[in-house]
């Protein structure tokens, strides 16, 4: 028994080792065939990125008559390059397109597609909505469909892109309510125009101002500001012409802008007719004041005339604040508000009937403030204080709000809005009048498709 026991120590002092080795060697095996396939595809992708490569050399070198590289692109060269200032003649040539038209295939859209939708409704006191006197005239203690948008929008070819946006919403006229549906906007813009401008034409809502260019869905809050219903109405200035834009070769940022409109606007002009043009201006800046915080301010202007051939005039200034912490995909803080002040001439009629010409100038104001710590949760508030364009009086207001995003695409937002005017709003057929209106906003607001980006 006692050597069988010495045999098989010894036998497995033998082995032991032999099977280790065996499978040590197995796995040293099974590593290097896996380098070797990483290997195999390693030299598959060189292959191919050289082929590209080779395939790109040999393509044609572009002609001697190619355009010249922006102002912009000539500063930003190497500092020890020698490069000849450009000429008056270099300027006026058209800008070199991009490619995006170039990379699309044979069958492909050239526009993409999206719809938004917009849902809004209030809750305000009884003798609010007897006189028609809320933030939503005649849809008081309503929940109804304010904006329902079809949007084509992209590339007519290289040098242009075009934006085409039917919408429909529950109006009330006449006394009654009813879904309408229009054009909200019809528009293209010529990209690649002489000096580095830019043309937008057709029926397009103005760059005037921070949020007139915004549609309903796109507002910080959901109510326009009351300022900017008192003097443009509640579509905002929304006009069939033109726009020419130029960002100038500066040290900083800055876009001015130039239109040419109908006047069609009845809040304030109505003229309507290019014999005697409602004319648009706006400078707009941009600063960043620290890695994390930057700042836009603008001003603008427009000048026109009434249905009553009188002269207006409004002129407004705007800023923007923006504070993103580092590693932020949105702002922690936003600071915002718009001043406009409203110079016309109106007829004012007499008890014995006679008329006089009398100036009107009015002012009026918003800003608000915006904290958003998470990315699905916002809070802020806003407050306006405004005059009438034409009557006496003025009315302010306090809205606090909050919005919950559970996507980019889908938003949800409550407010309470309490507004004070100066004198009674009396409704049709003095049927109630409204000093004081405490209402209950909320909103539901979606987006499928593309949709245009928005400004800073």
């Amino acid at each position: 028994m006692r050597g069988f026991v010495i045999a098989a120590v010894w036998l497995a002092s033998v082995l032991v080792p032999g099977l280790a080795a065996a499978q040590d060697a197995d796995a040293l095996r099974r590593e290097l065939d896996q380098l070797r396939r990483q290997q195999e595809q390693y030299q598959k992708a060189i292959e191919a990125l050289s082929e590209r490569l080779k395939r790109l050399e040999s393509q044609p070198a572009p002609a001697a008559g190619a355009p010249v590289p922006a102002a912009g692109a000539v500063a930003q060269a190497a500092p020890g390059a020698t490069t000849a200032p450009p000429s008056l003649i270099d300027l006026a040539r058209p800008r070199q397109p991009f490619a995006l038209y170039g990379q699309r295939g044979a069958g492909q859209l050239l526009f993409d597609m999206g719809v938004a939708g917009d849902f809004v409704g209030n809750i305000t006191q009884r003798n609010v909505d007897k006189a028609d006197g809320g933030t939503f005239p005649g849809r008081e203690n309503r929940f109804f469909p304010r904006e329902i948008e079809l949007s084509f929008l992209g590339q007519i070819d290289p040098y242009a892109r075009g934006e085409v946006r039917i919408e429909a919403a529950e109006e009330f006229e006449d006394g009654a309510r009813e879904i309408h549906l229009g054009l909200a906007e019809a528009h293209l813009t010529l990209l690649t125009l002489p000096w580095g401008t830019q043309a937008k034409l057709g029926f397009m809502r103005n760059r005037f101002g921070l949020l007139n260019q915004l549609h309903l869905h796109d507002g910080p809050q959901i109510d326009r500001p009351d300022v900017l219903v008192q003097f443009l109405g509640e579509e905002g200035l929304r006009e069939s012409g033109g726009e020419l834009t130029w960002v100038p070769p500066l040290p900083f940022y800055l876009e001015a802008l130039v239109g040419v409109f109908n006047g069609d606007n009845e809040e304030a002009f109505g003229r309507g007719s290019l014999k005697s043009p409602l004319v648009t201006g706006r400078l707009r800046t941009f600063f960043e004041l620290t890695d994390t915080s930057a700042i836009q301010l603008g001003l603008s202007g427009a000048s026109g005339e009434t249905e009553d051939n009188q002269r207006s005039t409004l002129a407004g200034f705007d800023l923007k604040y923006k504070l993103t912490p580092d590693g932020w995909r949105h702002a922690l803080l936003t600071i915002a508000g718009e001043a406009l002040y409203g110079n016309r001439l109106v007829e004012v009629f007499g008890d014995a009937g006679g008329g006089e010409e009398r100036r009107r100038k009015r002012f009026g104001w918003y800003a608000y403030a915006e904290v958003q710590p998470w990315r699905r949760w916002l809070g802020g508030v806003r407050y306006d204080n405004t005059q009438y364009p034409v009557e006496p009086g003025r009315q302010w207001a306090v809205e606090p709000y909050l919005a919950f995003m559970p996507s980019e695409f889908l938003r949800f937002r409550l407010a309470y809005k309490h507004t004070e005017r100066s004198h009674r709003f009396m409704g049709p057929d003095d049927r109630g009048s409204a000093s004081i209106v405490d209402e209950i906003l909320f909103q539901a607001s979606f987006i499928l498709g593309a949709h245009p980006a928005h400004p800073f």
